[in-house]
């Protein structure tokens, strides 16, 4: 059971009393990002202030007990999600990991003819980089289709062909919050030839994932999800395959030799993939990040989490104009409206009551002919969210459309 009252008191955006419009702050819009525990902003500053180097790039003590450091924390990545340390690449986060796959495995292997599987629920990352790779390859996209917002095993099956080369969906979905059945899809996919790539943007931050379980072959998530800093990222892949991608970007530290004849050779991964002067503040404050997490514990944080799920759906079936899209959904997320109010004018109402949370598309911009809106209000919990958050959003929701409706 989590003690919310004492894990606020790691995190210096409670400690500090944060306050939005003159009220205290109710921050739900972790899906977005999450608050930073003082372990990993000292983290961060210990390397800024003390450790200062660059790593693999000096035969000193600094430099060396850097690389060291990095290399633990590469090493606790992989033990986080079951891989191998050889099998984590450091990127800036989710988007540059899927771009990773798309451009450096997906353009290099896919042609003319050959089909790229995704959801019309993906947020713009798990989208954008495929319709790249298909215009530059000749590749067809192809859609799952979502059976009431979920992707399952079946529509999975119909979807394939004997021409698609890959499948590419997130185990969470950003918006209507379903987990997917990802195991199971592995199976089928591996069945037929067909590679699986696994957006973990919403999952890795919230549940306990282990990538030899789920089978994937590739998996991307971002660490300011997880309690970790911006710019830090993290995309894991089968070492077999990560050997058959080329990297999209080149440069210092990546390369064994190059000469004027334009030859050149790439180390081995994950070397081959961190090109240049990493995010090294990042990669330390994320390892800080997954020590937090790891000491809370992720069978205690989901259970939290789906905890409030339940309580906040008990409430807002009970709350005076609120719309539920995802009320049977297990993750954390409650993708709302406010009858008969614009998303944006609801969030900005909320605002005036200290409350954030999202508003628009949240970067699924084809998921509106399925919930038969343009647009949504969505809260998403985690493990410092607490009853009377939604209780605090639960009575502004109950308000939100006369207070508008007399400001209008």
């Amino acid at each position: 059971m989590i003690d919310v009252e004492k894990i606020r008191r790691d995190f210096p955006m409670y400690e500090e009393h944060i306050t939005m419009q003159g009220k205290p702050l109710v921050w739900l819009d972790n899906a977005s990002t999450t608050f930073k525990p003082y372990c990993v902003s000292e983290a961060v500053n210990d390397y800024l202030t003390k450790k200062t180097s660059n790593a693999h790039r000096g035969d000193y003590d600094l430099c060396h007990a850097l690389d060291v450091e990095i290399q633990k924390v590469r090493e606790e990545v992989a033990s986080f999600i079951g891989a191998d340390a050889k099998e984590i690449i450091f990127t800036s986060g989710a988007t540059a990991s899927l771009n990773e796959i798309a451009y450096g495995y997906g353009l290099r292997h896919f042609k003319d003819g050959d089909e790229i599987v995704i959801s019309e629920e993906e947020h713009a990352s798990n989208v954008l980089p495929w319709f790249e790779v298909a215009k530059l390859t000749g590749a067809k996209i192809r859609f799952i289709p979502l059976e009431n917002g979920r992707i399952t095993v079946e529509n999975v099956r119909k979807t394939l062909t004997e021409n698609t080369k890959l499948v590419s969906i997130a185990d969470i979905s950003n918006v209507l919050g379903y987990y997917v059945p990802i195991a199971e899809i592995a199976k089928l996919c591996h069945e037929r030839g067909v590679l699986l790539s696994v957006d973990g943007a919403q999952s890795v931050p919230h549940r306990k994932v282990n990538v030899k379980e789920m089978d994937c072959d590739f998996l991307s998530f971002s660490g300011h999800k997880m309690c970790g800093p911006t710019g830090i990222g993290v995309l894991y892949g089968k070492y077999s395959l990560l050997q058959k991608t080329h990297p999209y970007e080149t440069g210092g530290g990546m390369n064994i030799k190059f000469n004027n004849a334009c030859e050149v050779s790439y180390y081995e991964p994950p070397t081959r993939f961190e090109a240049g002067t990493q995010n090294i503040e990042g990669i330390l404050g994320l390892g800080a990040a997954i020590r937090y997490l790891n000491s809370i514990g992720m069978e205690e944080i989901n259970a939290h989490e789906r905890e409030l799920k339940q309580y906040a759906v008990s409430i807002l079936k009970k709350t005076p104009n609120a719309i539920l899209y995802n009320a049977d959904s297990e993750s954390g997320i409650v993708t709302f409206n406010i009858d008969g109010v614009f998303p944006q004018d609801a969030a900005t109402f909320l605002n005036s009551r200290g409350i954030a949370v999202r508003s628009g598309h949240h970067c699924a911009k084809m998921l509106d002919k399925i919930i038969g809106t343009v647009a949504t209000l969505r809260a998403s919990f985690y493990f410092y969210t607490s009853k009377e958050d939604i209780d605090a959003l639960a009575d502004a929701i109950a308000h939100g459309k006369e207070f508008l409706d007399a400001y209008f």
